[in-house]
């Protein structure tokens, strides 16, 4: 089967090798495995750390974010049989979807929104797990909860903070307060549903403190967390919480002391990794994010569309990814 992946870690995109066309074999589905016949992709910040920091030997294949139809079940199958679409976001620790048959464990699948087409749906799996966790898992907040509290998302432009901000302003009585430094990026995530939005290039705390929105309640803070700490501990009421996703180098936490705030991580890839006894949770998580939005009260967060899904694509999608500015999702259809 046609593949792009790459072999030596830490190329810069522009090299050839960075990422590159080849032919593998066809997967075999395991006992509870999906293969499916992939016809989207996203590309994500995860796709290109990988890429520079990963330590695995040979041809690696890259990709989270899928939509496809089921070709192949396992014996053990239940949820899912041939002919059914699907989108998902993958796991780590197994090869990705920039392939054109892709297998996948059933257990961190659904079905695909109905309403959209393909490109749409391959925008949502993988910050839409990533979004409800963090809200729903890490915060402790309930649906429809929430009333009287504020939320302040930082980085609200990118893919986990458009279907964050939606999820928070449809599913919460939350008062949602995004980030975002360029006038394109603040209009999209004002067109998502946040009450307000600021810019996170000059003081949060000020800001906040002019338009009579501190302190918070809850900080949910998707890049750069360890530049913007100090602000957050400023603007976070006592025993309010943070949540964060990236990597930062050094996180000196000792500053939450005072305020007793706590502190949540979130890796949607967790329950797949360690097979959780509620890995299920995600599959439940997907159906139930596709039926709202074929109910309409969540939409897509494809940003560009960046043609097939071919090595040149996927180098100017990484590229565009690295460059941080990308709003929304970038997403690739067919081989």
């Amino acid at each position: 089967m046609k593949a792009i992946v790459f072999n030596q870690p830490g190329l810069p995109i522009q090299d050839p090798q960075s990422l590159f066309e080849t032919d593998l074999p066809h997967p075999t589905p395991g006992p509870r495995d999906l293969l499916v016949e992939v016809k989207a992709i996203a590309v994500n910040p995860v796709d290109t750390k990988v890429r520079a920091r990963s330590s695995s030997q040979g041809p690696q294949v890259l990709g989270w974010d899928t939509v496809g139809i089921v070709r192949e079940v396992g014996p053990e199958v239940s949820l899912f049989q041939p002919g059914d679409e699907v989108f998902y976001a993958g796991a780590i620790d197994r090869p990705g979807s920039y392939s054109e048959y892709h297998r996948v464990d059933e257990r961190i699948v659904g079905h695909k929104p109905r309403s959209l087409d393909n490109a749409s749906a391959a925008a949502l799996p993988l910050t839409s797990i990533t979004a409800w966790e963090l809200l729903f898992d890490r915060l402790g907040v309930e649906e429809n909860g929430g009333k009287g509290q504020s939320l302040l998302v930082i980085g609200a432009a990118g893919g986990v903070g458009s279907i964050l901000v939606q999820l928070a302003r449809q599913l919460t009585q939350l008062t949602v307060i995004g980030t975002a430094s360029r006038p394109e990026t603040q209009q999209w995530v004002l067109e998502a549903g946040a009450h307000h939005v600021i810019d996170h290039s000059v003081s949060i705390p000020l800001q906040l403190e002019t338009q009579k929105l501190n302190p918070v309640d809850y900080v949910i803070s998707l890049t750069h967390t360890d530049t913007y700490l100090a602000q957050i501990v400023e603007v976070l009421r006592p025993q309010g919480k943070l949540a964060l996703i990236d990597d930062p180098a050094q996180l000196d936490v000792v500053p939450l002391k005072r305020k007793s705030l706590s502190l949540h991580w979130e890796l949607m890839f967790t329950r797949s990794l360690y097979h959780t006894d509620d890995m299920i949770k995600q599959h439940h998580l997907l159906e139930r994010v596709a039926q709202l939005i074929d109910d309409g009260v969540l939409k897509t967060t494809l940003g560009e569309h960046f043609g097939t899904i071919s090595a040149d694509n996927l180098k100017r999608a990484h590229a565009l990814i690295e460059s941080g500015k990308a709003k929304g999702k970038i997403v690739l259809e067919g081989f």
